[in-house]
Order: structure tokens, then sequence, then C-alpha cells
């Protein structure tokens, strides 16, 4: 199997975990309560301006055309969807200018940002593009999960329809295709880092689920 068959297969426990998630079990349904939904907008604001940044790198860091093109797309997409963020959900749900600007990272989005931002600066373009994959792979699965039992009407149908889309499957399979074609030219090595950096951010994954439904905020 591929490197990313086989890494998917591995991260199946942390997968199923995330599909169980309360957070996203209510969002199906329609019952997640309008609060979560705006922890979670704000914070996913936050995480998308980190993430073109690093997948900005990635394009740069990107020995081939292919990867320069696809990641400098993506980080021209994450800028675009958190202006939509800004545009649609934020006033759907009532999420003003003033708690925008004024929204702090919680523990599990600045641990997930950081994480990424030290792979960028610190680690292989190999490891940094294995722990890129999972913000698709993991989405473009939970998008086609909720689609067909999601309640209609729905007050989180344009997030469920978002990443149900057939194009953020098309984008999330050409970036497989980047990781695994960078596996495949891998020492084992490295291919055990880039496994090890894919699972973290799968795990970060669940975490940041977990921090929304709980509306997680710093301790002290």
């Amino acid at each position: 199997m591929s490197f990313c068959d086989t890494i998917w297969q591995d991260v199946a426990p942390l997968r199923r975990a995330i599909l169980a998630q309360p957070f996203l079990a209510e969002l199906a349904d329609g019952s997640l309560p309008p609060e979560s939904f705006r922890h979670y907008m704000l914070q996913d604001s936050l995480y998308l301006a980190e993430y073109a940044r690093v997948l900005a790198i990635a394009a740069a860091r990107a020995p081939t055309a292919a990867g320069r093109l696809e990641f400098s797309d993506g980080a021209k997409v994450a800028v675009q969807v958190e202006e939509a963020l800004h545009q649609a959900f934020f006033v759907q749900f009532g999420v003003t200018p003033e708690m925008g600007r004024e929204a702090e990272a919680t523990p599990a989005c600045l641990g997930y940002t950081s994480y990424l931002a030290s792979l960028a600066a610190t680690r292989s373009y190999e490891e940094l593009i294995a722990g890129i994959l999972p913000c698709f792979w993991v989405y473009w699965e939970v998008g086609c999960d909720i689609k067909p039992r999601a309640a209609s009407p729905n007050p989180y149908a344009a997030w469920i329809d978002t990443y149900a889309a057939p194009s953020f499957g098309e984008a999330t399979d050409r970036v497989r295709a980047l990781v695994d074609e960078a596996a495949d030219n891998a020492t084992p090595a490295t291919r055990a880092a880039m496994a090890t950096a894919f699972r973290n951010a799968t795990r970060y994954e669940w975490m940041f689920w977990d921090s929304a439904y709980r509306r997680e905020v710093w301790p002290i």
C-alpha cells in the first residue's frame, strides 16, 4: 500500500474518535449550541491564518512545480475561506468584528498551529506536508460522513456542504499524491517521521473540535 493508505489505516482509532465527537454529532443533527459553533469559528479563523502561512512555506520548499502550485493555491484558498467566515458565518452566528479582533487562540488552537509552524521551521519538507495533510483529509472524511445523515433544514448546512463538496475531495487527493510522492523518495527514517507528523496533526484535529465543544479557555 502507499504511505498515505498505510498511515490512514494506522490512525483509524483516531478517526473513529473524531467521527464520534459530540460536536460533530450535534452539528449533523442541527442541535449544536450556537455558542459552541461561534467558539469554533473564531478559533478556526485564527487557525486558518496560520495554516495559510504554513502552506506558503510548503510551496516555497516544494521541489516540484506541482507541489509549488498546489500549496500556493492552498494558501490562497485558506485566506479566502477566512474572509468568507467573516462575511457569512460570522454574520449568521452573531460574531462581531470586535469579537474577531479580541479572540485569543486556545491551548488546542495554539498547540496545533505552533506544531505546524515548528514542522515548517525545523523539520523536513516531507514531514511538513505529512503534517499538513490531515487538515484536508480529516475534514473530507467528516464532511462525507455527516452529509448523508445531516438534518434538513440545518443551520450548519453551508459548513457541511463545504467539506463534502467534490472539489474539496479533489484537493485532498492532490495533496495525498504529493505526500505519497515524497514518501516514495524518502528514507525509512524520514517516512517514520512523516507518520509521526501525520498522527500528531490528526490528534490535534480531535482536540480542536473537543475544545470547541467545551468552549475551552485558558485555565489561568
